[in-house]
């Protein structure tokens, strides 16, 4: 498949630059792929599209200070290093700004008690540093590191935890799983008192999950793997409901992820964390999800794409441009939609 076959039209204006209040009272879109038909409601009226028995599943990464702001050490010129993977107590994978002047053994220097080396190349134009510090490294990144909004938030963000789901708990990610921004404590346990279930899994959102795709031929795309754990609650919770012929809802693109890279082996989710690259668009076949709550994605990324596998690729462009026209708002903190039960 050709890239262009997942582009639109998005105005500027369309792109949201702050959170609603709220968090609920975003817009929702609902789709049923069953008859391609379209309704327009708001996200606290997510309980009357949900069924008692179904189980949620939501990502509980927690999204960490990952940008860092120094100066190469021999000339004093601004780098930017932006944290993606953990690999040891010292080392990361990371972004660096900019690239090209900054080389292997370069030295960064963000204050007293924080530097860096840059140590090796990554196959994605990536680099592997090593920190060098005094104390406890978490500590002193809550200190200087900064809240990795995306390049197209232009606002600043006064309340750093909307950029956080109000279940975050494991620390680790690059960038919020969004689709779970829209959830309140009201809405849950409005939720909870309906018969809906909770299941949480862990992926620490990475470059897999933004990466553009510079491919023409979508199928040349490599994704870059992504850190996933799934608790046994988790999996005993989805297997029970798929054996009552329950649904299961993933709560973002990350939980499709999750649950599908989980289940590749058996067709089951399993109990466990690893590594996934797993890319979906059109042409795969689901094993675990049922339904879908999303936010509106990036033209030509690997999110529509995903969506467009699950929803089908014209109608997924179909209810973009619908949303277009209904001036919803779009990507991270912009409005959601639910995709119901394809079958």
């Amino acid at each position: 498949m050709n890239i262009l076959d997942f582009d639109y039209e998005l105005p500027e204006e369309r792109i949201a630059q702050l959170p609603v209040e709220p968090r609920d009272s975003s817009r929702l879109m609902v789709l049923h792929p069953k008859d391609h038909t379209i309704e327009h409601h708001h996200f606290h009226q997510l309980g009357e599209f949900l069924e008692k028995g179904d189980v949620l599943i939501f990502n509980d990464t927690r999204v960490i200070p990952a940008r860092l702001i120094g100066a190469r050490e021999n000339t004093g010129g601004k780098v930017e290093i932006f944290l993606l993977r953990q690999m040891d107590k010292h080392q990361w994978e990371a972004l660096v700004k900019p690239g090209k002047k900054v080389r292997v053994g370069s030295i960064i220097r963000f204050s007293e008690e924080l530097v860096c080396e840059i140590i090796d190349h990554t196959d994605f134009g990536g680099r592997i540093v090593r920190f060098i510090y005094d104390g406890v490294f978490e500590e002193i990144l809550d200190r200087l590191g900064s809240m990795p909004l995306p390049p197209y938030i232009h606002e600043k963000l006064e309340d750093q935890e909307r950029y956080q789901t109000i279940y975050s708990r494991v620390k680790g990610s690059a960038a919020a799983p969004t689709a779970g921004l829209h959830f309140t404590e009201r809405l849950m346990e409005r939720l909870r008192s309906k018969g809906i279930q909770f299941g949480f899994i862990t992926l620490h959102v990475g470059l897999g999950t933004f990466r553009p795709v510079h491919v023409e031929t979508i199928e040349d795309h490599v994704m870059h793997r992504e850190f996933y754990s799934v608790p046994a609650e988790t999996a005993k919770l989805i297997q029970r409901a798929r054996n009552d012929g329950r649904r299961v809802v993933a709560v973002g693109t990350t939980s499709i992820r999750t649950l599908e890279a989980s289940a590749m082996r058996t067709g089951n989710v399993e109990a466990g964390s690893g590594w996934t690259d797993i890319f979906i668009y059109p042409g795969y076949q689901f094993n675990v999800v049922d339904a879908v709550v999303t936010n509106f994605h990036l033209p030509q990324s690997t999110l529509i794409m995903l969506i467009s596998a699950f929803a089908g690729r014209e109608f997924t462009l179909a209810a973009y441009r619908t949303a277009v026209e209904e001036q919803y708002r779009f990507f991270s903190f912009g409005d959601a939609m639910l995709i119901r039960s394809r079958e």
